[in-house]
């Protein structure tokens, strides 16, 4: 009786996880939608666009960059050390790095347009799907470029009264006070 209860035990124990490991992974995925995280295949029109846009900003880099800057290995590699580093991912970000050096590229364009993309942090929009790789982008074309407020205000003169409203008038400024010449 002893053995049976003990066979019978086991059966149980060894159908129970049985059925877990068979059911187990369904409950977990919920519902038989892909999960992998991916977005959906693109038709063959939007890979073939796609790779021709990339293939222009290679052209537009080697055309406005002058030097090992702007060959495409160095614009690939070097825009995305500026993507890694805005993102924080710095030990990637210094393993580019290194393949960016081995090909002969220069250190300080990198510099000069994560300095660059400081500048436009404001802009930069994460919900936007190509928001950060357009600003990366157009700051390693033109390390020197500005956010378009910083611009307007630099190139916008200053507001004029129209001849129906009285002129400011100026701030009254304090009368300078008495001073006691030091004492003897």
């Amino acid at each position: 009786m002893r053995i049976l209860r003990h066979l019978a035990a086991r059966g149980l124990v060894s159908f129970w996880l049985v059925l877990l490991l068979a059911v187990g992974p369904s409950f977990a995925q919920g519902d038989n939608k892909d999960q992998s995280g991916k977005p959906a295949a693109a038709s063959p029109g939007d890979v073939a666009k796609d790779n021709q846009r990339k293939v222009d900003e290679f052209a537009e880099a080697a055309q406005a960059i002058n030097g090992p800057a702007g060959n495409p290995e160095c614009v690939w590699l070097g825009r995305r050390v500026v993507q890694l580093m805005y993102r924080d991912d710095l030990d990637t970000a210094f393993r580019h790095v290194d393949l960016y050096d081995r090909f002969g590229c220069p250190g300080g364009h990198i510099q000069a347009a994560f300095r660059c993309l400081t500048r436009f942090i404001g802009e930069i929009d994460d919900k936007v799907q190509k928001s950060l790789s357009d600003h990366v982008h157009a700051c390693w074309i033109n390390p020197a470029a500005q956010p378009p407020t910083v611009q307007a205000a630099a190139t916008t003169p200053a507001p004029t009264t129209s001849g129906s409203a009285p002129p400011a008038s100026v701030p009254p400024q304090p009368a300078p006070s008495p001073q006691t010449p030091p004492a003897k």
